[in-house]
C-alpha cells in the first residue's frame, strides 16, 4: 500500500533554508518569463497604437478593424470622421483604426 500513500520520514532540519529558496526560485523564474514574453510586448504594441492615434490627421488614409478603407476628413478627441465615397461619410471611435495607410491607397482600391 505504499505506492498510494508516502510515508513521512524524519528530516535533518539544517536543510529547510535551501529547500525555501528551491521553492521560491520556480515561481521568480515564471514572473521574469512571463514579463519578458507576454506583458512587455503587449505593453509595447499599445503604446505603438496610442502614438498612432495621437498622429492621425486630416488627409490621412485608414483602415479600420472593420476592413473600411477611407480618407479622414475630421478629427476629434475620441471620434473621427472618415469618407468612404464620394459624399459618404462615417463617424467612428479612433480606437478602430487598425493602421495609416499611404498615400493614395484609398484611390487604387
Amino acid at each position: 500500500m505504499d505506492f498510494f500513500i508516502n510515508t513521512a520520514n524524519a528530516q535533518a532540519g539544517g536543510g529547510s533554508g535551501q529547500s525555501m529558496l528551491s521553492a521560491m526560485l520556480l515561481p521568480l523564474l515564471l514572473l521574469v518569463v512571463f514579463y519578458f514574453l507576454l506583458i512587455r510586448p503587449q505593453n509595447k504594441r499599445a503604446k505603438e497604437q496610442r502614438e498612432m492615434l495621437s498622429k492621425v490627421a486630416v488627409g490621412d488614409e485608414i483602415a479600420t478593424t472593420g476592413g473600411i478603407l477611407g480618407k479622414v476628413t475630421d478629427v476629434g478627441d475620441q471620434f473621427l470622421t472618415l469618407e468612404i465615397a464620394s459624399g459618404v461619410s462615417v463617424k467612428l471611435q479612433k480606437f478602430q483604426v487598425a493602421q495609416v495607410l499611404p498615400k493614395g491607397t484609398v484611390k487604387s482600391a
